[in-house]
This record gives structure tokens, C-alpha cells and sequence, in this order.
């Protein structure tokens, strides 16, 4: 297209505003759809493999997290298919330096993965970690080729301009609706290990509850979106929440090769989920109406 015109609401609907701005920004979304296809709506993939063939041992690889993201899983199993575990990792904070620097230089000398967490924790340590990129250099006699730099951290305007420029950013963004939100589901790890989904002894019942699990995370990610009607507290279900549950899941039902234990499976996914609640809630049933209510 070559010209887009949105619409303000009048002043007269101001206490209407939050329904017509959902509705603005659907159409919106549906209109780029139609005319320029859904590559332009939906993200791509969080590939890493592409990411690491992109990069080199002197280009650091940076991690934009975002609410509920971990990306230190999805890297440690990528580390395992390339044979690069154990990784050299640390989460920053007040004296974590000295031994970020060990690591770096280990890494540097033996071809190893580093991982630096939470780099806007160290603000102070920031200038240091700068120079020390600027001196890692491109010679394969200084620097071992397979060598990588990986960083974590929240937007920040204390982090380094100079990495940010020199490296190479990522962010794995939240799906969008319930469908991207199940494919990401699938795409998970361990979900996504063949060796896992088809590896049950109740293989049929195994996908089937599985779906269900997959299906009962969506949902109450995307119940979010609708802020204080969704969720009176604003509650971080994470993937790390769906991961212990499918692990709990395939356990459960190859320990009970009789029945399901369908009692057990509800209260302690409902636990794992509502573990850290601020207020004491119990799911009711994966397929009922009510997901979550509160106890008595």
C-alpha cells in the first residue's frame, strides 16, 4: 500500500478508548495480512542454528530479554548438539567480574561457550566488559576460532553501544494468539525432541494430554493480553511452568501403566503453575470452563 490512515477515536468515546484502539489495531493487522501475507505479521522462528552460522569468535551474540523469556535452556541444549558443553556461564551481579573475565579468557584460549546473564545487573562492570570485546581479536593464533560470546540482558541504556553495534542481537518475541502460542509450544524444548514425544509407553494418551497441557498454557498466556480481566494480579507463566509439566506428564504416565492418574496430573500442574501466586489459587480442571479459581 502506499498510504495508511488510522483513525483517532473522538473525545465523545475517550471511555471507549481501550475497546476501539483492540479493534484499530486488529483491522490493522488484517489488513497487512491481506495485502502483503502473514510474514509481515507473525515473527519468524528463534532459530539458533541460523543465528550461530551468522557469527564469529569476535562477534558477541546478544540475548534482548523480554518478561517471562529464558533463553539459557534453548542455548544449553544448542550447546549439546554442538558439542560445546559444559558451558562457561555466570549470572553478573556485585563481584561476579574478576570471574567473568576467567571465563572469557578460558573461552578465548580453548575455543569455549560463555554466557554472561543479566548483564543490567553489573552496571559498574559494563565499561570493563566493553574493552575486553574490543580487545579479543580476529587472529585464529590469538583467538580460537569456535570461540563464542553469548550476553543476556534486559534493555538498558547502561549496556555497551559498541557491543550492540559489533554484535549480533536477538529476541525471542511472546507468540500472538492462541495458534502461534501452541506452535511455539511444540517448538520448545523438550517437546520438540523426538525422542521425547514419541518415547511414552501410553504414546496415543501421551499426545492427546499433551495437547491439552499445550493447549491450557496458551490460554492462560494469552488471557494476559486483556489485563485486570484476565488476571486481577499480573502473574509470569513461563515456558520453564510447561516444560517441568510435559516432563511430570510422560512420567506420570510411565510409572502408572494402568490407569492415568488424572487427580495427581491436575494438582500438581495447577501447583507448578500457581507456585508463586501472590494469592493462594488451584486450577480446576485442563478441560473445564474455569481454569483457576481461587480456594476457599
Amino acid at each position: 500500500f502506499f498510504f495508511l490512515m488510522i483513525r483517532r477515536p473522538p473525545r465523545s468515546t475517550q471511555s471507549r478508548s481501550s475497546a476501539a484502539s483492540d479493534v484499530y489495531k486488529r483491522q490493522v493487522l488484517d489488513y497487512v495480512k491481506d495485502d502483503l501475507g502473514p510474514e509481515f505479521i507473525d515473527p519468524p522462528p528463534f532459530d539458533l542454528e541460523e543465528i550461530y552460522n551468522d557469527s564469529s569468535a569476535v562477534t558477541p551474540l546478544i540475548f534482548v530479554l523480554s518478561p517471562g523469556s529464558d533463553p539459557f535452556i534453548s542455548l544449553n541444549q544448542f550447546a549439546k548438539k554442538k558439542g560445546k558443553t559444559p558451558l562457561l556461564s555466570i549470572s553478573l551481579g556485585q563481584g561476579q567480574g574478576k570471574i567473568a573475565e576467567k571465563m572469557i579468557s578460558d573461552g578465548v584460549e580453548n575455543g569455549k561457550w560463555v554466557v554472561l546473564q543479566n548483564c543490567h545487573l553489573a552496571v559498574t562492570w559494563m565499561p570493563t566488559l566493553e574493552k575486553i570485546c574490543e580487545q579479543i581479536s580476529p587472529d585464529p593464533k590469538q583467538t580460537h576460532p569456535e570461540f563464542r560470546l553469548w550476553l543476556t540482558s534486559y534493555p538498558s541504556p547502561d549496556f555497551p553501544v559498541a557491543i550492540l553495534q559489533n554484535g549480533i542481537k536477538m529476541t525471542n518475541e511472546p507468540p500472538r494468539g492462541l495458534k502461534a502460542n501452541l506452535l511455539g509450544s511444540y517448538l520448545t524444548d523438550p517437546i520438540s525432541d523426538m525422542s521425547f514425544f514419541n518415547g511414552s509407553t501410553k504414546p496415543n494418551e501421551f499426545k492427546k494430554l499433551l495437547f491439552g497441557l499445550c493447549f491450557f498454557h496458551g490460554v492462560i498466556q494469552e488471557r494476559r493480553k486483556f489485563g485486570p480481566l484476565g488476571w486481577n494480579i499480573p502473574y509470569e507463566f513461563t515456558d520453564s511452568d510447561l516444560r517441568i509439566s510435559a516432563k511430570q506428564l510422560k512420567k506420570f504416565l510411565d510409572d502408572y501403566p494402568e490407569d492415568i492418574p488424572y487427580d495427581a496430573l491436575r494438582y500438581l500442574t495447577c501447583l507448578l503453575y500457581t507456585s508463586d501466586a501472590a494469592d493462594d489459587l488451584l486450577c480446576v480442571d485442563l478441560g473445564g470452563r474455569r481454569i483457576i479459581k481461587k480456594k476457599n
